[in-house]
């Protein structure tokens, strides 16, 4: 039988696309599930419709994460923070931390975006990825400088 995705569907396939799948899945897993429906020829020329729309849409949000892209990698963004002996950082700069900094910036970006391997706790001058759409990641410069 052969099925329209309409959502993403794991192990089977993407939104839109025409798959084979076996009559009792459709009918009693896809259909009822609104997963998918049966690919008739009504149907096909619908779809074709919604997919069009739907690559308008991510072409739109592709262009708009390019821009924040690059106004991320334009910026350097400083904190000052208290330090102890030898430098040593009284706590750490967190991926919250950096998307407060961010923020205050004009730029707002969720701190599970931020790909911090662990929380920084030396001084200095960090590259830190941010992850802006599925895969468009922009390099911030993160500056850690002690409070005077």
């Amino acid at each position: 039988m052969k099925v329209i995705l309409r959502e993403d569907v794991e192990e089977l396939g993407e939104a839109g696309q025409v798959v084979e799948v076996k009559s009792g899945y459709g009918r009693n897993y896809l259909f009822p599930r609104n997963l998918a429906i049966p690919a008739t020829k009504a149907n096909l020329r619908a779809i074709d419709e919604v997919t069009k729309q739907k690559e308008l849409r991510q072409r739109k949000l592709r262009r708009e994460a390019e821009i924040v892209k690059e106004k991320i990698e334009k910026l350097s963004v400083s904190t000052e923070v208290l330090v102890g002996e030898e430098d040593k950082l009284f706590g750490s700069v967190t991926s919250a931390d950096i998307a407060r900094l961010l923020e205050e910036e004009g730029v707002i970006v969720d701190k599970r975006a931020i790909l911090l391997d662990e929380p920084i706790k030396v001084l200095g001058v960090y590259t830190v990825p941010v992850k802006v759409e599925k895969d468009i990641t922009a390099d911030l410069k993160v500056w850690v400088v002690k409070k005077s």
